[in-house]
């Protein structure tokens, strides 16, 4: 029995059109795994599109964005959103993913329906008035053995199906099946026909939801589709020093630092956008060893090292999110990740408070995330170096800059009120005074009032002298 809201079970149960309805995909394959979802979607047989319209209309407000696929989306009364297809048949006609022309056919058998789904665990159907589980392809067994096979051939209709599976296997910790790699690398030079956009979702799917974050890039390289991401095909070749690194290629320890963050309870009770900005920055973190990897001479042993690899990795990091339609915020956030992971542990007050600066609007719990993702990853991991991530992070936190950067003491407000004149020297003022707070040397606007009382460096206007000289500054708020 799968749980569903009762406002949807009074749905299928009172409305006649909805008779031949089905519980499909994605709900009925977490159901099975003892998954909590909360998307529920339905696929009803033997009714038109404007009859079920016209049904479902009774229950709340319908919108008809999906009509040329079938679709209706009801939101009840009560807020819940559900969507409602038709079965349809899908043929190729074009390349990309608009090439296809739908029919939408109310008289298809619901195996020959299911037929038209990507995999086999997505393909399973739910009757809930039978309470009868429809498993016409081996969705279930595959479920329990671990399997990601796909249903049909026509799986070869749409190449995104790969980076869906790709997501799949991440999530669910799958082994794809031999035909299945067979297919996706023969869809491998399809790659141009997606949508950037499409691609943004799966993989944005990849980094938020994994469970196994190496399982999808594994299909990746097995099916050949890792040539689409050069960024992350040179790991597979670029070697790493066997004393630091013993477990392998850049690409080996990259794929176990994936695994890590993903293990870990702090990845997971993150948002949805943070969780994919430190995987995507767990993924990148070593992209710049590709080019930086050398052979140097140290104390008379021939060393592999990757200087300055943190930097370099920037940009490579930002090619490869834009090549996958990650822009802006989240980009900028996976950057400054990847440029500050290889920071020292044993910093003082005044290199951690700037530490906060730099990496903003990323923080330092973050980044000591990532940083132990890193160590997680390599087959030498010392639990002594978490522990001086631990510590880092401790400290962080006394000084009140582990999950923000430290803002300023000293503003405008305060200076004018002092009778500094509005312009350019308020602004001078502000920032040796922000530097001197980074430095520690104030507090708290008490302090911050004393420390300027001192300055010889810039020249106070005649009445700030006196007012300071005097003690008449205004008091903290």
């Amino acid at each position: 029995m799968i749980a569903v809201p009762e406002e949807l079970r009074r749905i299928l149960r009172d409305t006649p059109e909805l008779r031949r309805s089905y519980l499909v995909g994605g709900c009925v394959r977490d159901a099975i795994l003892g998954i909590s979802h909360q998307d529920f979607d339905i696929e009803v047989f033997e009714t038109g599109y404007e009859a079920l319209l016209r049904a479902l209309s009774r229950w709340g407000r319908t919108n008809l964005v999906g009509r040329s696929f079938g679709v209706i989306k009801l939101t009840t009364a009560g807020g819940a959103l559900y969507d409602f297809s038709l079965p349809r048949r899908d043929s190729k006609v074009a390349p990309g993913h608009t090439g296809f022309e739908i029919t939408v056919d109310p008289t298809l058998m619901p195996r020959e329906a299911a037929s038209r789904r990507d995999f086999t665990v997505n393909a399973l159907m739910y009757d809930l008035h039978a309470g009868e589980l429809l498993d016409f392809f081996g969705g279930v067994e595959d479920l329990r053995g671990k399997k990601l096979r796909h249903t049909s051939d026509a799986f070869s209709e749409d190449p995104l199906r790969v980076l869906r599976g790709m997501q799949l296997c991440a999530r669910f910790e799958l082994k794809p099946a031999s035909e299945t790699l067979v297919a996706c690398l023969q869809m491998k030079n399809r790659f141009h026909e997606l949508a950037i956009e499409r691609v943004r979702e799966e993989w944005l799917k990849w980094a938020s939801t994994s469970r196994l974050p190496s399982a999808g890039l594994t299909l990746l390289r097995e099916s050949g589709w890792l040539s689409h991401f050069p960024e992350l095909e040179c790991l597979t070749t670029t070697p790493q020093d066997p004393e630091w690194h013993p477990e392998g290629t850049v690409w080996v320890h990259t794929c176990h630092a994936c695994d890590a963050l993903a293990g870990l309870d702090q990845w997971q009770n993150e948002s949805a956008e943070t969780r994919a900005v430190l995987m995507f920055a767990a993924l990148s973190h070593d992209f710049g060893k590709a080019l930086t990897t050398t052979r140097s001479l140290r104390r008379g042993v021939w060393r592999t090292v990757s200087p300055k690899h943190e930097v370099v990795g920037v940009e490579l990091a930002m090619a490869f999110l834009a090549r996958i339609g990650i822009t802006g915020r989240l980009s900028a956030r996976v950057g400054l990740l990847v440029r500050h992971h290889m920071v020292g542990t044993r910093l003082s007050d005044r290199a951690i408070r700037r530490l906060a600066r730099r990496v903003e609007p990323e923080n330092i719990r973050h980044l000591a995330l990532v940083m132990t993702a890193d160590r997680l990853g390599r087959s030498t991991f010392s639990p002594s170096s978490q522990d001086q991530i631990s510590d880092l992070l401790n400290q962080a936190a006394k000084l009140a800059v582990a999950d923000m950067a430290p803002r300023p003491i000293l503003q405008g407000r305060h200076l004018i009120d002092l009778g500094f004149e509005p312009g350019r020297r308020i602004g001078q003022a502000l920032a040796v005074a922000f530097d001197a707070q980074l430095n520690g040397v104030f507090h708290d606007l008490r302090g911050a009032y004393s420390w300027l009382r001192s300055q010889r460096s810039f020249a106070l206007p005649e009445t700030v002298s006196t007012k300071l000289q005097s003690g008449s500054q205004p008091s903290e708020p």
